[in-house]
């Protein structure tokens, strides 16, 4: 799949309270260092859905708080994996986690001095790389947007980094060091809300996380920074959204799709295909915070063209979760955490290896071609 052409793609009163003091008490990070996209074509993965706006608007947080209590244990192990990109600790203010300017330009300046490295063989002309990954855990915690409220979100399904709960900073994800993807490279930490059916979790199958660029000159993409974070889709959403953006749940392999639930929220999967949910992020970055009080604003979408707004000027990976699941013909019964099919939302916390990830932002969405998890041609 084209990434110029890919998809773009939280309660009550309670909740915005709790997110309020989480807010307050989250601000003193630590972390240092100085997104929508899909698969290329030749995945063997089909259409996901229509295109979605071409930017973002601040939301409603994405998490929807509970009576706090204590993390669940990991239910569902899965299999594990000089800094070029690095600032100083940022600042936190209101919600909004503050940058270092002086140490991000001078952070952007280095990266682009490197020069990439020379393309071999014949790769796919697809400005791309990616991990796969396989869940690592689940709990009721989420670190973005209710840090330090253990207990206090729906439930997560994890993947990559495997310690993440409600005290995980960029600093202490990049110090566990333990990761269910298949980069040990990548440290960031991955979730959506937990599926269910009739009541029984629901793991995906496997997961890949692709990192691309839609721009038309994708020579321009850098690193987003160390620690950080985002999230995509609204928690809310229990009904499809005017613009039909509230369900890109569908199936992929062979037979693809031939009805859908009871409730017609769900495709029904011929026996050979499974369900699949593409997920995707903004992909241009305010230059100047690691997170926003929303942990939307400080992202946008960029046009059609991939070009970004003046307000979002730094294109940064374009980040996109294809999440399959081992569902087919019964899709009936199927619910999130979070509610209905329409209220799937996904977040995002960057603990990469500076140096590994600066290296195939250069050398593979830089120069256009694709790489594979270990960053090769």
């Amino acid at each position: 799949m084209n990434f110029r052409s890919t998809p773009r793609h939280r309660r009550s009163v309670t909740a915005l309270l709790l997110v309020s003091v989480a807010l307050a008490g989250g601000c003193k990070e630590t972390p240092g260092t100085p997104g929508a996209s899909g698969p290329s074509s030749d995945t063997g993965i089909g259409s996901p859905g229509p295109d979605a706006p071409t930017a973002t608007a601040p939301g409603d947080p994405s998490a929807t708080p509970s009576a706090p209590g204590t993390s669940a244990t990991p239910s569902a192990p899965g299999r594990p994996g000089t800094p070029a990109t690095s600032a100083v600790p940022p600042t936190a203010s209101g919600g909004w986690i503050i940058i270092d300017a002086a140490a991000q330009a001078a952070a952007t300046k280095a990266f682009f001095a490197r020069k990439p490295k020379p393309v071999t063989g014949n790769p796919v002309k697809v400005p791309e790389f990616n991990v796969g990954c396989t869940t690592s855990h689940h709990n009721s915690d989420d670190p973005i947007v209710l840090p330090k409220l253990v207990g206090g979100s729906h439930n997560h399904t994890f993947w990559g980094n495997r310690s993440t709960d409600a005290n995980s900073t960029a600093e202490s994800l990049r110090a566990s060091k333990a990761t269910t993807c298949n980069s040990p490279d990548d440290q960031s930490a991955y979730w959506v809300p937990t599926m269910y059916q009739n009541g029984k979790v629901v793991d995906p199958k496997e997961v890949t996380v692709y990192y691309g660029s839609r721009l038309k000159d994708p020579s321009r993409t850098q690193p987003f920074p160390f620690g950080l974070r985002m999230i995509t889709g609204n928690a809310k959403n229990q009904v499809d959204t005017p613009d039909k953006q509230g369900n890109h749940f569908w199936c992929a392999g062979i037979g693809g799709e031939i009805g859908r639930s009871a409730d017609k929220t769900f495709p029904v999967c011929a026996k050979t295909a499974n369900i699949v949910r593409q997920i995707t992020f903004p992909d241009c970055w305010d230059g100047k915070h690691l997170d926003s009080p929303d942990h939307k604003a400080h992202m946008a979408n960029g046009d059609h063209t991939g070009a970004c707004p003046k307000s979002h000027p730094v294109p940064v990976p374009s980040v996109s979760f294809v999440i399959s699941y081992p569902l087919s013909a019964n899709t009936d019964g199927i619910t999130l955490a979070s509610g209905t099919s329409f209220s799937m939302h996904a977040d995002f916390f960057n603990a990469w290896k500076d140096e590994a990830l600066a290296a195939r932002v250069r050398n593979c969405l830089d120069q256009g071609v694709k790489c594979n998890s270990a960053g090769n041609f």
